[in-house]
């Protein structure tokens, strides 16, 4: 007999579904990203109490993550987010990478948390870490709630990640494909006959950092 949990799922899968026919599979629940949040943001609380530190996300990819998670958070904390446009020769490189929304904070002294969804190959976030590292933070680590360390080009230090993921186009849980799936309450696998309105390798995801 399915638990309440996985009959909450059920129930929202099937109140999502239009987007479910593009669903492969199912990776993660809405209740276990419900509690792997809450114990990063436990996690989290204990770090940095009495650091007031200063949250970082980009967007648009990780709003869904990063309002679960100050929501964890049980101390005080501050909250600023980035914007960039990546650009390359295929999807899978990314190349250079542009801010086109700055922060409106100082970050000058403080401590940071970089928040972030997914991180894939690593070139965008080894980037953006650098751009921040010039601006003299008192401290500056990663939290990731989805990880593909398969597909990593460079070694970064991610503090604290929620899941490891396999090399597959993930879509859900603000993650999205062509603006679509965001508002999956869930992380699936997109099926490959869905994936039609722009050609990516197999498994690199159209924002990956």
């Amino acid at each position: 007999m399915p638990s309440a949990g996985d009959r909450g799922d059920l129930g929202r899968q099937e109140s999502h579904s239009s987007l479910m026919d593009d669903i492969d599979e199912v990776l993660i629940t809405a209740e276990q990203l419900r509690a792997r949040v809450a114990e990063l943001g436990a996690q989290i609380s204990v770090d940095y109490a009495g650091k007031d530190p200063l949250l970082v996300g980009v967007l648009r990819g990780v709003f869904v993550f990063m309002a679960d998670l100050v929501r964890s958070i049980a101390i005080p904390i501050g909250v600023d987010f980035i914007g960039i446009t990546r650009y390359g020769p295929s999807a899978r490189t990314q190349g250079v990478v542009r801010f086109t929304k700055d922060l409106e904070t100082s970050i000058q002294d403080r401590h940071v948390l970089f928040v972030e969804d997914v991180v894939d190959t690593g070139m965008s976030l080894r980037y953006i870490l650098r751009s921040l590292q010039t601006r003299v933070p008192a401290s500056l680590r990663v939290c990731a709630l989805f990880s593909k360390p398969r597909s990593r080009l460079f070694d970064l230090d991610v503090a604290y990640v929620g899941f490891e993921l396999p090399d597959r186009f993930v879509v859900g849980y603000g993650l999205d494909y062509d603006e679509r799936y965001r508002n999956l309450p869930f992380l699936g696998v997109l099926k490959d006959k869905a994936i039609t309105r722009r050609k990516l390798p197999p498994g690199a995801q159209s924002g990956e950092t």
